[in-house]
């Protein structure tokens, strides 16, 4: 019954693809204001067809230029954060080459980031603070690559400098920074628990395809994103100091949806250090021990 699922599933969307394609490289190429809605149509169907349940907490922001910087456990992340609203993302440079993949995050007009080349950021800061101040918001996954959806890795601060880079020379500018935490909580409806989240993620050297089949055959996700409050930036932000507390709230956010609890609750002390749970074996391949970026 799962099989038969997975190839449904395949089918709709290979049939919506066929159809959503064509008009979207139609739009980019006419810049027409539908480009930046058709992505998250394709995401909404992708979510209900394979089953996955959005819990929202907090509200994305309004204002703009807005840069999202969120944790990052799967490319399940991107389906379910790309249904929420129209947005695009920051992803590292070999997705472009990625067959489906890399024309997927290309028609989304994602900006591609060479992370081998620290010569590059500024370039691709610019980029980004230029998409931003057109009024896109940009997805960041502030931690570099994925995990196993059980903990937050440190963040980085390199590319949060495209929100100052925003600010373009008007001093009364501004560019607002929100924190974003996505927790992979319920599983057919059960509590998912450490052993089933890496059903989830996909990190290390996992295969892309077998992962899909997964993903698609059991499905029935239940899946928690919660928006943080925005952070007005300005010239005179800290851009270390920023990440920092970026990346303390997101882990707040996802300690708390990941052990049901309020963020209010917790300690201080184990949101900035703290590695919730660890990472348990639930594929039968071992090949989770490096990770990689996504």
């Amino acid at each position: 019954m799962a099989e038969i699922k997975a190839v449904l599933i395949i089918f709709v969307l290979t049939i919506v693809s066929l159809v959503l394609i064509p008009l979207q490289w139609i739009a980019i190429r006419l810049r027409l204001q539908i480009r930046k809605k058709l992505p998250q149509i394709w995401h909404q169907i992708a979510t209900r067809l394979v089953g996955i349940h959005i819990r929202q907490i907090g509200q994305p922001a309004t204002d703009r230029p807005l840069l999202i910087a969120s944790n990052h456990a799967s490319w399940v992340d991107i389906t379910v954060v790309g249904s929420l609203m129209p947005l695009s993302f920051i992803a590292k440079s070999e997705v472009s080459g990625w067959p489906i993949f890399g024309l997927f995050a290309k028609l989304q007009r994602t900006v591609f980031v060479n992370r081998t080349k620290r010569s590059e950021t500024a370039q691709v800061a610019d980029a980004i603070a230029e998409r931003m101040a057109a009024g896109d918001a940009m997805v960041l996954f502030a931690e570099g690559t994925s995990n196993d959806g059980n903990r937050v890795l440190p963040f980085r601060s390199a590319l949060l400098g495209a929100a100052t880079r925003a600010l373009g020379e008007d001093e009364n500018s501004k560019v607002w920074v929100q924190p974003l935490s996505v927790a992979y909580q319920g599983f057919y409806g059960l509590p998912m628990g450490r052993a089933h989240r890496p059903h989830v993620a996909w990190y290390g050297d996992m295969e892309l395809a077998g992962h899909l089949w997964g993903i698609f055959s059991r499905g029935a996700l239940d899946v928690v994103v919660r928006w943080g409050e925005p952070v007005l930036v300005d010239r005179t932000t800290d851009r270390k100091a920023l990440t920092l507390r970026l990346e303390r709230e997101v882990r707040a956010m996802t300690i708390a949806s990941l052990l049901q609890k309020p963020v209010e609750e917790l300690e201080s002390d184990l949101c900035e250090d703290s590695d919730i749970v660890e990472s348990h074996e639930f594929f039968s391949n071992a090949e989770k021990t490096v990770k990689a970026g996504a």
